[in-house]
């Protein structure tokens, strides 16, 4: 199968995606690091959830248990951190806020990736003055790979991460070029290409991108449907997925936790709900939504030797879509009370919202009593005091102040950017 026209008439789609990202956020702070193994663990210290490239290195694999690398860790000076999301986030922010002005469209595409694009000439030193300027005002390293389309802009950003020659930019912007990579590019690498997708292409000869894109478009639609049709067109340049500045808007928001020890009374539980319920209320109200249910779970530790397992949900459905703490807090708590046995210690709680709608479409109920407009300058008040003082320094007294439920974080970096506590002192 040829593919006749690979430039995108709009300009080139580029990728920036942050190296290594939460490894790379520690070590921003920690420029003694630099050259050393860092690897940063998941919720409660559990599994390793990201590695710098020394770590890889040393064979320490992706979803490891830590407690399994204890030894290889002391024997190779590993620096193990807690996974600390409020300065990941704000790191990633200070990235996404740099990018934004440089270019002429922008999608957020996850917590260390964007895809922009770049209309006219210039493209490639478009880029590389991208990537020097977020490494000299953050500290973060990037890789941007420029193609057509998005699949292929993936395919270029995976060569600037592994060829040091690219100096952290790789553009695939001619026919030639593109089928160059594609020739010795996996197809299990492939963007959209999961575990059995590629072994399904692989029992039927097609182990490259090359080849996936030369296939007969009849076969790649009855074995890979849609989605496969869409990769491929986007292999031969047909852009399928346009950078879209606007973000969708959520189905379901969900918080949840595993604890760093198990729950044993009701109030702490509450506490543990009526923060989830808040934090999903939060999030609602910061896209403009509102949700119309609420859901909660609870379990038990299900590897837990010779004890009795539990596992419990219920949702409820409200009268009037809402992102006020308050109530969605109520219909959180009223759940719990309902699913929750005195006899079982818990493990994991969590709390989804979903039925999600627009705040400016929300239909009123003949019999609703609350006075919304007065809520939601309330709601607004707590998160400008919050915004600027820190998170849940105004809080609903469900939300206690004890939290023995929190996470295990033994290794817990400092909040650089969003704390005075945590602020670096520079001696001189």
């Amino acid at each position: 199968m040829g593919c006749r026209n690979l430039r995108n008439s709009q300009g080139l789609i580029a990728i920036v995606d942050c190296n290594n990202f939460y490894a790379s956020c520690e070590r921003v702070f920690r420029p003694n690091l630099t050259g050393k193994p860092i690897v940063v663990l998941s919720n409660n210290d559990g599994c390793v959830i990201a590695r710098s490239n020394e770590a890889k290195a040393l064979g320490i694999k992706m979803g490891t248990p830590a407690f399994k690398n204890d030894k290889l860790f002391s024997r190779n000076g590993v620096h193990v951190f807690s996974c600390n999301f409020e300065l990941y986030g704000d790191m990633s922010r200070r990235v996404m806020d740099i990018i934004k002005p440089e270019t002429d469209e922008m999608e957020f595409y996850s917590i260390d990736e964007a895809f922009l694009t770049f209309k006219g000439p210039a493209s490639e030193e478009r880029a590389r003055a991208l990537r020097f300027q977020i490494l000299k005002w953050t500290g973060i390293p990037v890789s941007i790979g420029l193609a057509p389309t998005k699949t292929l802009a993936k395919v270029a950003v995976h060569i600037a991460k592994k060829n040091p020659s690219t100096r952290g930019v790789y553009s695939l912007s001619s026919p030639t070029s593109i089928e160059r990579a594609l020739y010795s590019f996996p197809v299990d690498d492939l963007w959209g290409i999961g575990y059995r997708s590629a072994t399904k292409l692989k029992s039927f000869g097609i182990s490259s991108a090359l080849q996936l894109r030369r296939a007969h478009h009849g076969w790649v639609r009855r074995n890979l449907s849609v989605t496969g049709v869409k990769l491929q067109k986007e292999l031969c340049g047909t852009v399928c997925s346009p950078v879209n500045e606007v973000i969708p808007r959520k189905q379901n928001i969900r918080t949840a936790r595993s604890f760093g020890k198990e729950v044993e009374t009701y109030s702490a539980l509450k506490e543990a709900i009526g923060t989830f319920a808040v934090n999903c209320a939060t999030k609602l109200r910061k896209e403009g939504s509102c949700c119309s249910t609420v859901t909660v779970f609870i379990h038990t530790n299900p590897f837990k030797p010779h004890a009795l397992e539990y596992n419990n949900s219920r949702t409820l459905k409200l009268d009037v879509p809402t992102n006020d703490n308050m109530e969605i807090v109520a219909a959180a708590i009223k759940l719990l009370k309902e699913i929750y046995r005195p006899i079982f210690a818990y493990k994991k709680a969590g709390v989804m919202i979903g039925g999600i709608v627009p705040d400016s479409q929300v239909q009123l109920g003949l019999f609703d009593a609350v006075d919304r407009s007065r809520r939601s300058y309330l709601m607004q008040s707590i998160d400008e005091i919050n915004s600027k003082l820190g998170r849940d320094k105004v809080r609903l007294a469900v939300q206690g102040f004890d939290r023995k439920w929190r996470l295990r974080q033994e290794r817990l970096s400092p909040c650089y950017t969003t704390r005075f506590s945590d602020l670096l002192t520079v001696k001189i």
